[in-house]
């Protein structure tokens, strides 16, 4: 079975795609995160600049892994041969393995009892802007893909 015909855009079109699967979840990502960390300020103030660390280095540790991925996942979309391909060709399967994964987990965290909210004010605020950065790394591929298209109209 041809999964092209199954809404098909161009190409191009499927770095949008990335940019906001990237760019959404990071930007509620990180305002939870900031939420807990307002919360966890008015109950410990001395814990912010740790937890301010902590998030300055998740977002350093994701955005190497996710920068990886920005350039695995760009070259694979415009190295496609076909014009138009599936909106849902923005990943391979391991990548939606990997997303959902990270999604399930990401999810889970939130339902564990006794979970406290410095972790949540800690890791939160860095992934989130680790996956915010990578959607908008995104988003420059995609600027970057169209002007080489007009270049060569």
């Amino acid at each position: 079975m041809n999964t092209d015909k199954i809404l098909p855009v161009n190409r191009e079109h499927l770095l949008l795609m990335q940019v906001l699967c990237w760019l959404g979840p990071g930007i509620k990502i990180f305002t939870t995160g900031v939420k807990s960390m307002i919360e966890v300020s008015g109950h410990h103030p001395e814990r912010v600049w740790w937890l301010a660390l902590i998030a300055v280095i998740v977002v350093i540790v994701f955005s190497l892994m996710f920068n990886n991925f920005v350039k695995r996942y760009t070259r694979r979309i415009l190295d496609f041969p076909e014009r138009k391909k599936s909106l849902f060709a923005f990943f391979d399967l391991h990548g939606y393995i990997l997303i959902f994964f990270m999604m399930g987990l990401g999810i889970s965290l939130k339902f564990i009892p006794g979970m406290p909210a410095e972790f949540f004010a800690g890791f939160y605020p860095g992934l989130g802007a680790a996956l915010a950065i990578a959607g908008i790394r995104y988003f420059i591929s995609w600027i970057r893909a169209m002007r080489k298209m007009k270049q060569f109209e």
